[in-house]
This record gives structure tokens, C-alpha cells and sequence, in this order.
């Protein structure tokens, strides 16, 4: 459990760096185009940068949010259908969630291959193209770790809903 501490303070880094290096960049693009005039240009690759780190932003949280129970689901008709029919609902909702994932991670990395052997590059920034195409097969990949890791009772990834009473 002490590598899940590290990977989830690694995740929780990166988010925050991602977040705060997106409200620089924004902020100097702003400042730019309301003082800069035609120097403004200079700094189009602002929105491009912006756009790619918030993709990164998104999937690198939905791990981390997985992680807490923070995403969206009707927890008490959850709860319900599991109370009347018996199912280990839970763990049916972590096994298929966890082969969901496993799939999207194929088609994110086929795509991503696909992309880098193509070689394009983004206009503004110059960079790779398939950078872009990588941040789901990452975000995939945390979100995957976290159901294998709840369905194996690793973690209560359920621990922080709130249920119905009964």
C-alpha cells in the first residue's frame, strides 16, 4: 500500500502542476493581449499549450477521483438492487469497469501509435501530435489500476458515497 501512497502523491503533483501551470499561461496570455498589441502573436501557442495540459488535467484526475468514490453513480438504487437481488453489485460494477478500461487503453495506445507513425505535428507548438492521443491511455490506465485494485479489496473505493438509510 505504500506504492499506492507514492502513485496517489504523484497523481495529486501532477494534477496540481498541471492546473497551476494552466492558470500562468492563461493568465500571461490574457496580460499579453490586453497590453501587447501586436506582440500578443507571439504568444499564440499559449491556447494550444492551455488546451493540451487541460486534456492531460482530465485524465490524469479521473484516477484520483475513481480513487475516492467521487464519481458520478446513483449510489442508493445501487444499493438497492444489490440489498433486493443479493449481487455483489460492487464488485461486478469494479470487474467490468476494470476490462472497460483495459479496452480503452488498447484503443487509446492503437491511436496513439497510429498518430506518432504518422508524424504530425501541432501547428503552433511544434510538438508531437500524439502526446495528445496519449493522455487517455494514461488516464485509462490510473482509472484501471484503481477498479482492479477496489474489486481485489485493496482499497474502498465505496467508502466515501453516501448510501440511503435503511
Amino acid at each position: 500500500m505504500q506504492l499506492l501512497a507514492i502513485l496517489r502523491a504523484a497523481e495529486r503533483a501532477a494534477v496540481v502542476t498541471i492546473f497551476l501551470t494552466m492558470v500562468v499561461l492563461f493568465s500571461l496570455n490574457v496580460l499579453a493581449r490586453q497590453v501587447g498589441g501586436t506582440f500578443a502573436s507571439d504568444f499564440a501557442c499559449i491556447e494550444e499549450a492551455v488546451r493540451l495540459l487541460s486534456l492531460f488535467l482530465t485524465f490524469m484526475a479521473v484516477g484520483l477521483a475513481l480513487d475516492q468514490g467521487r464519481h458520478a453513480g446513483i449510489h442508493t438504487w445501487r444499493e438497492k438492487i444489490a440489498r433486493r437481488t443479493g449481487l455483489p453489485l460492487r464488485r461486478i460494477i469494479d470487474f467490468v469497469g476494470f476490462f472497460f478500461c483495459c479496452y480503452l487503453i488498447w484503443l487509446s495506445y492503437e491511436m496513439t501509435a497510429f498518430v506518432f507513425a504518422s508524424g504530425q505535428k501541432s501547428p503552433t507548438l511544434n510538438v508531437p501530435v500524439f502526446w495528445i492521443y496519449l493522455a487517455p491511455a494514461i488516464g485509462f490506465a490510473l482509472m484501471g489500476l484503481r477498479f482492479a485494485l477496489s474489486f481485489l479489496g485493496l482499497i474502498d473505493r465505496f467508502a466515501g458515497q453516501q448510501t440511503e438509510p435503511h
